[in-house]
């Protein structure tokens, strides 16, 4: 399901809005579905990017839909800004600066290879994001990260080091989701 523009554009306003709202009250904006078509009040999963002066200043979101959309991007866009403990909660001095980015993911698909080589001849540079999960690490990459690591193996070891694995690790019990996004913004 694509998003027309004027959908993509309220997501966008709906996500700065949840941050604002945060700045004032510490909170996520609570969203009313019927402000919101039916295709935003669909489960989806998303992330929500925050970027600074083209430096990534947060990024959270959810790999399954567990709730409408149009709340998702209000949660994430929330926690992006306030709950990235990789990053100080947002100012209200930065939000001028501040550019938003919304992914919405595809459902993963779980991906079948006999090794890690053959893993590696199956990704798709720039279209596929990844979920790597192996006993209690977990760790996923959306498409975006591709402009950052366009070799499929360097991507798949950067993620492996995400998860919290070694770089080198591999085991015939690694497990590898695929999924795609529709990105904005």
């Amino acid at each position: 399901m694509s998003l027309t523009k004027p959908q993509q554009e309220q997501l966008l306003a709906l996500a700065r809005q949840s941050i604002a709202h945060g700045l004032e009250t510490g909170r996520p904006l609570r969203v009313n579905l019927g402000d919101y078509p039916d295709e935003l009040s669909q489960p989806r999963a998303t992330f929500v990017t925050l970027a600074r002066l083209g430096r990534l200043r947060g990024c959270i979101g959810m790999l399954e839909a567990v709730r409408p959309l149009a709340e998702d991007v209000a949660e994430n866009a929330f926690s992006a800004a306030f709950r990235d403990q990789r990053f100080s909660p947002v100012t209200h001095g930065e939000m001028a600066d501040i550019d938003l980015h919304i992914s919405i993911l595809s459902p993963a698909q779980r991906m079948q290879f006999s090794s890690e080589a053959d893993l590696i001849a199956q990704l798709q540079p720039g279209v596929d994001g990844l979920i790597l999960q192996e006993n209690r690490h977990r760790g996923t990459f959306l498409p975006a990260v591709w402009e950052d690591l366009p070799e499929p193996a360097a991507f798949l070891q950067h993620l492996k080091q995400k998860a919290g694995l070694p770089s080198d690790y591999w085991s015939d019990t690694v497990q590898i989701y695929r999924y795609t996004t529709e990105m904005f913004g």
